[in-house]
């Protein structure tokens, strides 16, 4: 039995999927401001305007489709969909330098692109449930392929960029959406939809009228925004306050990044037994420790030993996070998904806005001491989440 689930081809469908469109979206999001700057000859403010306008349009639009998918058609369809606007992005970026043409179409394009991650997330949760096996640890390998798309993503990102030029990147990553589009096609299967629970009764119409899931995504927004300011700050406090070299920063972010995949895998092996709660409970206790290890050491080895706890933090809310949502909203896979990736992009966008006003007025430690506040605050409102 155990090998036989191992070899079932949807679920390879699923995680070659996943990764795919995980390196094609960590292929065009790391040159994106080097493209905006270099192709369009884009002021910084009009990047950030660029960036900013990109995470709202993304929300909006995803809280829109979500709500429509999960009552409405086959969610492949709108997987497809979605992939097919990514592939149009792409080839609008390979071959269009007007950033007002690329501020709205472009834009448009890119929010309608960012909702096949957490559509094919749905999916997979809807054919975990109606094949009756085990999400957690399916969908910590799942989401694991993301993590290892952004190992594999960003330098072969940089490198086809100033090496073959920004056209041949687009063109790639059109490319793969493209192989995407045919293998969801072709190997993801349709799910029959369940009776659903917003016209029975089971759960109300908007998930925020649940308190357990409005203070879950309050909570999970704290934590996205610690982790983006600690990535948006940490080169600059490295280099400019603690006197570190410039490539430590490098190092300690893969560093992190390597360990996250086991300890996903990990966790999906042990939520069944430790209860989902528990486990992100455990990790936002760990991200405490981590903040509260960047305000009281700076050394070289302090801080490479202090991303184990920060491998446990992201590694255990980047997946556990999500199921714990698709629990608290069940027959909702849709909307539950696209609330946690909701989260991080709104973490994101309050990350930014903060970053750059604290550390330029009080200085980068303000930053982790910020971050140490904002981590108790996510582990007691989680706390009072409850288990499901």
């Amino acid at each position: 039995m155990k090998s036989q689930r191992r070899i079932n081809p949807v679920y390879l469908a699923f995680m070659v999927a996943s990764f795919m469109i995980g390196v094609a979206g960590a292929l065009q999001a790391p040159t994106l401001s080097l493209f905006l700057t270099r192709e369009v000859q884009a002021r910084p403010f009009w990047v950030g305007l660029f960036f900013t306008i990109n995470a709202v349009a993304g929300i909006v639009v995803s809280m829109l489709v979500a709500k429509r998918s999960d009552s409405v058609g086959d969610r492949r369809h709108i997987i497809l969909f979605c992939c097919l606007m990514a592939l149009c992005n792409a080839i609008l970026f390979a071959f269009t330098r007007h950033y007002f043409t690329l501020i709205t179409l472009g834009v448009l394009l890119s929010a309608l692109a960012s909702v096949s991650m957490p559509q094919i997330f749905a999916l997979a949760r809807e054919y975990i449930d109606h094949s009756a096996r085990e999400a957690a640890m399916f969908s910590s390998v799942m989401r694991a392929q993301i993590s290892l798309a952004w190992v594999i993503g960003p330098p072969l990102s940089f490198a086809l960029a100033l090496n073959y030029g920004f056209v041949t990147l687009f063109m790639v990553a059109a490319a793969l959406f493209f192989i995407c589009i045919l293998l969801i096609w072709f190997t993801l299967p349709s799910v029959p939809r369940a009776d659903s629970l917003m016209h029975s009764g089971g759960m109300p119409i908007s998930g925020w009228r649940n308190r357990d899931v409005r203070l879950l995504f309050i909570a999970s927004v704290t934590m996205w925004t610690c982790n983006t300011m600690y990535i948006i700050d940490m080169p600059l406090y490295i280099s400019s306050t603690l006197g570190l070299p410039e490539k430590l920063a490098g190092l300690l972010m893969g560093m992190a990044a390597a360990l996250e995949i086991p300890v996903m895998l990990l966790a999906g092996y042990c939520a069944k037994r430790v209860g989902k709660r528990n486990l992100m409970l455990i990790a936002v206790a760990a991200g405490i420790l981590f903040y509260l290890g960047l305000v009281l050491f700076s050394s070289r080895q302090a801080l490479l030993i202090l991303q184990l706890f920060n491998a446990v933090f992201i590694g255990i809310i980047a997946g556990i996070g999500m199921l714990w949502f698709q629990d608290l909203m069940p027959g909702r896979p849709g909307a539950a998904t696209t609330m946690f990736t909701n989260s991080i992009s709104t973490g994101m966008i309050l990350a930014g806005l903060i970053q750059g006003t604290l550390s330029e007025r009080f200085g980068h430690i303000s930053i982790y001491w910020l971050a140490l506040g904002l981590a108790i605050a996510s582990f007691a409102m989680s706390a009072r989440v409850r288990n499901v």
